[in-house]
């Protein structure tokens, strides 16, 4: 997982871990009676194979079901509410609106220049590294864009 990926998930939470394919189960027809069995041998495999398809299927539902409500819930997510709360709980007089390094720290992550030039090289920068004040700009910008690109609410004045 790379800096921005923790950024995100201390945002919005962790991710759900499970992911679903969203298709049912079905049964391989004739798959439960061998050559031998009786008829009604052959019915209550059937029948077990179908109770057992029956709760695969549930559990294929509620985990696509959780899945969605775990999207809906990060789309709904407030980052200056998070970010803001985050400062209170710091005890640091953080400027997270303005700072790329300062909304690190809120997050109680590493905001070092070797950080912040990792973060830099994930989301792609192409500038000069040694240059901090204008990567730290550009940095600012693309974390709350992102931010904002995967569902959180960012006040307009902030992307601008």
């Amino acid at each position: 997982m790379g800096f921005f990926d923790d950024i995100k998930a201390k945002i919005f939470g962790a991710p759900v871990a499970a992911s679903v394919s969203g298709q049912a189960v079905t049964p391989t027809p004739g798959a439960t009676s061998s050559p031998t069995a009786s008829p009604e041998v052959a019915v209550q495999q059937q029948a077990a194979v179908d109770a057992g398809m029956a709760a695969a299927n549930k559990v294929i539902a509620d985990a696509i079901a959780q899945k969605e409500a775990a999207a809906a819930a990060q789309s709904q997510v407030d980052v200056a509410a998070v970010l803001d709360e985050a400062v209170a709980k710091s005890g640091q007089k953080l400027n997270w609106k303005t700072s790329i390094v300062d909304l690190m720290k809120a997050l109680d992550m590493d905001s070092s220049l070797t950080a912040r030039k990792e973060l830099a090289d994930e989301l792609g920068y192409t500038g000069d590294k040694s240059d901090s004040a204008t990567m730290n700009i550009w940095l600012h910008k693309q974390v709350l864009a992102k931010l904002a690109a995967n569902g959180g609410k960012v006040p307009e004045t902030l992307l601008a």
